[in-house]
């Protein structure tokens, strides 16, 4: 089994219809937040999964494990509480790419507490985005990642960086550097490496991204920890660093984007659903693909990040979309 930990929340996407009362576009519920679209896109692809979280007890909170069970995700992991859900209003851009603003004061998700120990036939665990952000729940995030990886667990972080979450960058980026040897693989877009490096602003289709310094900030990050790290460039394509040495790209898939919600959560998912067909959920095996391994994995995370990006929010696509 999977385990995906962190932030259920509701984006508020601006609908293609014009509004009635003027300019402003109605926003339209849905699903989200990064583990949790993670959670719904490795439920789809047909891998045993497992949400851990605190979901509110509120009409949102609802839905949210609503979605989850009808991805076929086992969600006796997650705690329950009064608490109002995380709200993320969507920003659209023409490219189709997203930013948010969000409304987290007081939410559920903040008040997520250490849960005992994970059951024996939890093989990895994938955490990231708000949830290792926000106090005091982060602090029980990194507890579990802490915990879980030292007994053995494949774990995987996707930092989705938003960056008018973090009050004091320098902290968070020596908090991100001390996670490093407790990874097994680390996932994150080029944008969010170079903000990591202090050297981007973190806004997905931001201008100037420095391809070299991104992988210059990865090698020395794999220095520190994980078996592999893989990037994401858009539109370009995914890019695995292996600490055994070698680099390995794959182009992306072309398709005409309706937005790119979820797509990099559709990425992690996929990257974890094609490790586990390879046999590769531990460190050891990471170290041993070769290209052609690599190769079928990232082509088939491009894959599924394409499907998502061709439908509007975070809907990653099923097996059978896929294997046709």
């Amino acid at each position: 089994m999977i385990v995906v930990a962190g932030e259920a929340l509701i984006d508020l996407v601006p609908s293609q219809q014009p509004s009635p009362d003027g300019p402003l576009p109605a926003l339209l519920p849905r699903r989200g937040g990064g583990p949790y679209n993670t959670a719904v896109a490795l439920g789809r692809l047909g891998a045993p999964t497992a949400f851990c979280s605190r979901v509110s007890t509120d009409t949102f909170g609802a839905s949210l494990l609503r979605g989850l069970r009808d991805g076929g995700v086992d969600t006796s992991l997650v705690q329950r509480g009064p608490e109002p859900t995380t709200l993320a209003v969507a920003d659209i851009s023409p490219d189709g790419s997203a930013g948010y603003g969000f409304y987290v004061e007081g939410t559920a998700d903040r008040l997520f507490t250490l849960p005992a120990a994970l059951p024996e036939a939890v093989r990895a665990l994938s955490l990231g985005t708000c949830s290792l952000v926000l106090e005091p729940g982060a602090g029980a995030y990194e507890a579990l990642l802490r915990r879980e990886a030292r007994r053995g667990v494949f774990t995987a972080l996707d930092p989705n960086i938003r960056p008018g979450l973090i009050p004091d960058p320098d902290a968070y980026r020596a908090r991100f550097r001390s996670w490093l040897p407790d990874l097994a693989l680390l996932k994150l877009s080029e944008e969010d490496a170079l903000w990591l490096a202090g050297a981007g602003t973190g806004r997905p289709g931001a201008p100037g991204t420095d391809r070299a310094a991104v992988l210059a900030a990865a090698r020395e990050w794999l220095a520190a920890g994980p078996a592999a790290i893989v990037l994401t460039h858009g539109g370009d394509g995914l890019t695995v660093l292996r600490r055994g040495g070698g680099e390995l790209a794959v182009p992306g898939e072309r398709v005409a984007v309706v937005d790119t919600i979820g797509a990099g959560d559709t990425v992690n998912a996929a990257l974890l659903h094609r490790l586990d067909v390879h046999g590769a959920l531990s460190y050891a095996a990471v170290g041993a693909l070769g290209d052609g391994d690599w190769e079928d994995i990232l082509r088939f995370a491009a894959r599924a990040a394409a499907v998502t990006c061709s439908r509007a929010g975070a809907e990653p696509p099923y097996a059978a979309e896929l294997a046709a």
